[in-house]
C-alpha cells in the first residue's frame, strides 16, 4: 500500500491530537488519503470499506493498527478466551490509547462503511461479541490506566484492565471495587476491602449431599438481608477425566473472619473432597477462580433466572444430569449448572441514583442460573448447542409449571439466541430504545456492531 505525503501525514497527525472529530472531517481526511493512495485503496477483501477503514488509521496512526500474520495481530487474537472468538479474524486491528482515537475509529467506519467490534477482556463465549469476521476490531488493550482519588472512595479504571490487574492495584490501600470474580475477566465507586475469608469446597456428587446444599442455598437467599457479607456461588460439574460429576460450593465472606455463621449451613456439609478455604485477598481469590475457567476451548454460556426454591433447584439439576448423558462422550467436554442469588438487599438498590433498566427493583430472592459448556472440536457443536438449549427449555418449562419462573436473563452468561433487552420487560426495553435513537440516530452501534446483544433483534 503506498504512504501518504509527509504533509498531509502531519495534517491528519495534528488532527487526531485535537480533543473531538466531527464527521465532516473525518471524510474530508478520507477523502484526501484515498486522493493519495489511488481510488483503489479499498480494493481488497469482501469488506472494502474495511480495508480502506485500516489504510487510513494505519496513515494517521501507524502504530495502533496490526494486520494478520503479524506478531501484535496474532498475540491480540491469542488473548480471547473462547475458541469461536479466536477464530474469528478481523481484516486488522486498532488497538486505541485514549477516547479521542476511538472516536476518529468510529467516524472512521461510519464513512467506510465498515462493520466494527470492540474488546475489552475478550471475555464473552459466542463468535462476534467481541470480535468481527472481516471487520475491525477496535482492541482496548492499551486503555488500561488506574488511579485512585485521594481520598480513596473514587477508582478510574481503564476498559483495557483485567479484573486482577484492578484488584491488586488497590489491595495495598484497603479498598476495592465491585467488579468480576475471575482475574482475566476485561472492565466506579471504591469501598473498604481488606482480606476476605474464601474458597471453594468440592463434593463428589449424591442426591444427599446435592440435598444438603440446594437446602443451604435456599436458606442462604432467605437469610441473607441479615448478613450481607456472604456469597455463594454452587457449580454442578461433570469431570470426564473421572467419569464423575462433582459439586463445588464457592463461598465469600466479605470479612477475615473464618467459618462465619452466614456460611455455617454450607461448611457443616460433610465429605468434602477437596477444600481452598482461608482468609486470602481479592486478587488471588480471583486467580483461584479463574483456573476452573481456562481459555482456548470452544465455549457455550446460557442463563435463565428462577424464584429461589430449593426443590426446584433439585429438578433442574437433574435436567442437567440427563441431558449431559447425552453428550459425555465429546472430546474435551466440561458442562455445567452454576446457580448464584440476586438477594433482595441487593435489589433494593437498583432503584437508587435513577434507577436500572434490568426491571429487577426490590424482587427476589431469585436464583441466577448459568449453563456453562466447554468442548475441543467445532465437530460437537451441534450437540453441545442441542443439549444446552434441552436444558434451558426444559427448566424453564419446569420452572413456568410451578409459578417459580422469572423473566430476566443475565446479559454476560446469556447465549446469542436468547432475547436479553427483552427479558427486562417492555417499558426498560422502550426506554431504552428510546436513549439509543437520541444519542445514536444513526444506528451506529446496532448496525455497524454488529456482534453482541441488541435493542433491536433481527431475525
Amino acid at each position: 500500500m503506498r504512504r501518504v505525503s509527509i504533509a498531509l501525514l502531519l495534517f491528519l497527525q495534528s488532527v487526531v491530537t485535537s480533543s473531538t472529530h466531527t464527521l465532516k472531517e473525518v471524510k474530508s481526511q478520507i477523502s484526501s488519503y484515498m486522493d493519495q493512495n489511488g481510488t483503489d485503496a479499498g480494493r481488497f477483501g469482501p469488506l472494502p470499506g474495511c480495508h480502506l477503514a485500516c489504510g487510513f488509521l494505519e496513515s494517521v496512526l501507524a502504530r495502533r493498527v496490526s494486520y494478520p500474520q503479524s506478531p501484535t495481530y496474532e498475540f491480540e487474537e491469542s488473548r480471547y478466551w473462547s475458541q469461536q472468538q479466536e477464530l474469528t479474524k478481523p481484516t486488522c486491528r486498532f488497538s486505541p490509547a485514549s477516547a479521542e482515537e476511538i472516536s476518529l475509529a468510529v467516524l472512521t467506519f461510519r464513512v467506510t462503511n465498515c462493520k466494527f467490534a470492540v474488546k475489552s477482556g475478550g471475555h464473552a463465549a459466542f463468535a462476534g461479541a467481541s470480535n468481527v469476521e472481516s471487520g475491525v476490531t477496535i482492541d482496548l488493550i492499551h486503555l488500561n490506566q488506574l488511579a485512585l482519588s485521594a481520598d480513596k472512595t473514587q477508582a478510574s479504571i481503564g476498559a483495557g484492565n483485567m479484573w486482577y490487574d484492578v484488584y491488586a492495584y488497590l489491595q495495598p490501600e484497603n479498598v476495592t471495587v465491585i467488579g468480576g470474580r475471575v482475574s482475566a475477566i476485561g472492565v466506579g465507586a471504591a469501598y473498604p476491602q481488606g482480606d476476605l475469608w474464601a474458597g471453594s469446597e468440592t463434593f463428589l456428587y449424591t442426591n444427599e449431599t446435592a440435598a444438603a446444599i440446594n437446602s443451604a442455598f435456599y436458606y442462604l437467599g432467605i437469610n441473607a438481608p441479615s448478613d450481607p457479607y456472604a456469597q455463594v456461588i454452587i457449580a454442578y460439574a461433570y469431570a470426564q477425566s473421572q467419569d464423575v460429576f462433582v459439586i463445588a460450593s464457592d463461598l465469600q465472606y466479605a470479612k477475615p473472619i473464618p467459618n462465619p455463621v452466614a456460611l455455617q449451613n454450607f461448611t457443616s456439609v460433610a465429605g468434602a473432597i477437596a477444600s481452598t478455604l482461608r482468609v486470602v485477598d481479592l486478587a488471588n481469590l480471583t486467580v483461584e477462580f479463574n483456573n476452573s475457567n481456562p481459555g482456548g476451548f470452544r465455549q457455550t454460556y446460557w442463563t435463565f433466572t428462577v424464584q429461589n426454591s430449593a426443590c426446584l433447584m433439585t429438578e433442574l439439576v437433574e435436567i442437567y444430569l440427563e441431558e449431559v448423558a447425552s453428550v459425555k462422550d465429546i472430546a474435551g467436554i466440561v458442562p455445567s449448572i452454576v446457580f448464584q442469588l440476586i438477594t433482595t438487599d441487593m435489589s433494593q438498590y437498583f432503584s437508587r441514583d435513577g434507577g436500572n433498566p434490568l426491571g429487577l427493583d426490590g424482587q427476589g430472592p431469585l436464583n441466577l442460573v448459568n449453563i456453562a459448556i466447554s468442548w475441543s472440536s467445532a465437530a460437537d457443536d451441534k450437540r453441545v448447542m442441542a443439549a444446552a438449549q434441552n436444558i434451558v427449555d426444559r427448566s424453564t418449562t419446569t420452572a413456568c409449571t410451578q409459578g417459580l419462573d422469572h423473566p430476566y436473563l443475565y446479559q454476560n452468561y446469556a447465549s446469542y439466541q436468547q432475547d436479553v433487552f427483552a427479558s427486562y420487560g417492555k417499558k426498560n426495553l422502550r426506554k431504552l430504545r428510546s436513549i439509543s435513537a437520541r444519542y445514536d440516530p444513526q444506528q451506529v452501534w446496532q448496525q455497524l456492531q454488529p456482534g453482541y446483544f441488541k435493542l433491536w433483534r433481527l431475525g
